[in-house]
């Protein structure tokens, strides 16, 4: 399936800016799976420059500045994307047990079994996940019924959190956004010597999915013979063609779709807003 992306990001600000340093990570990632036909990236008011390179995980980073005087500042990312179905099965997989021990030799997982900036090591995540890995259980089994569980005891309510909103929080509430849902996940798989990553990227458009209408997040889990497979607690699904990959990393801070510093502005309004729908292009 080929998708076209639009990605729009608008701050407004209640007075001028006189500069701002950004960076976006809005390049969709190369992979087997998916293919980036074409990409652009628009910027308004004009950078001075736009310099890409790629960050510690591999994901492409566009870094520009705006020295003018501004009160708006407009960031649209448009892509074109084939997604194909992920080739292999996922019958099997080692006992998740397995998988841990595995997962503690091997230099690039490991990094992922760690607590995070976003993602701190709970108690209380660690023990609300404790049922799903019964001794022996195959990490795929577990990890879709982990998936299964926090979609049913988490309500999705937008609005309801910020990234600011401490994961403790998340945990007593039971309500929040995709990348609450996500960080939960991790920090339960993490809690239980498990390789887990955030992913960001977009769902299709005309999916009748949660989280369709801006930026999406999702938990890729590594399993030893099978690699890194994906599970979107958010709509208690294993992604496929319907979702597009942009960015991973251990937490949300380190796939910010657009960030940066500003000199003046005061107060500011954000907007975002994300349209993917099929495309006949090639």
């Amino acid at each position: 399936m080929i998708y076209r992306a639009t990605h729009t990001t608008r701050y407004t600000y209640e007075g001028p800016v006189s500069h701002c340093l950004s960076e976006a990570r809005l390049t969709p990632r190369i992979l087997p799976n998916q293919r980036l036909i074409d990409w652009n990236l628009a910027v308004s008011p004009r950078p001075t420059s736009i310099i890409s390179r790629k960050d510690y995980f591999g994901n492409d980073v566009s870094s520009f500045a705006v020295l003018e005087p501004h009160d708006r500042f407009t960031i649209t990312a448009t892509s074109l994307i084939e997604v194909l179905p992920n080739a292999g099965s996922l019958q099997y997989s080692p006992a998740w047990e397995e998988a841990r021990d595995a997962i503690a030799d091997l230099v690039e997982e490991n990094e992922f079994i760690w607590e995070s900036p976003f993602v701190p090591w709970l108690e209380t995540i660690e023990d609300y996940a404790r049922a799903v890995f019964r001794p022996g259980r195959p990490l795929i089994e577990a990890a879709t019924a982990l998936m299964q569980k926090i979609h049913t005891d988490f309500k999705y309510k937008p609005d309801s959190t910020s990234i600011e909103t401490p994961l403790a929080e998340v945990m007593e509430s039971r309500k929040g956004v995709c990348q609450d849902f996500s960080h939960i996940m991790i920090g339960a798989l993490r809690a239980h010597g498990l390789a887990a990553r955030y992913v960001s990227g977009y769902l299709r458009g005309d999916a009748e999915l949660q989280g369709a209408q801006a930026s999406h997040a999702w938990v890729s889990v590594f399993v030893p013979s099978l690699g890194w497979i994906d599970f979107d607690p958010t709509n208690n699904i294993i992604p496929s063609t319907g979702h597009l990959t942009i960015a991973w990393g251990r937490d949300f801070g380190d796939v910010t779709p657009v960030k940066g510093i500003t000199v003046g502005g005061g107060e500011h309004t954000l907007e975002v807003d994300v349209r993917v729908a099929p495309s006949q292009e090639h």
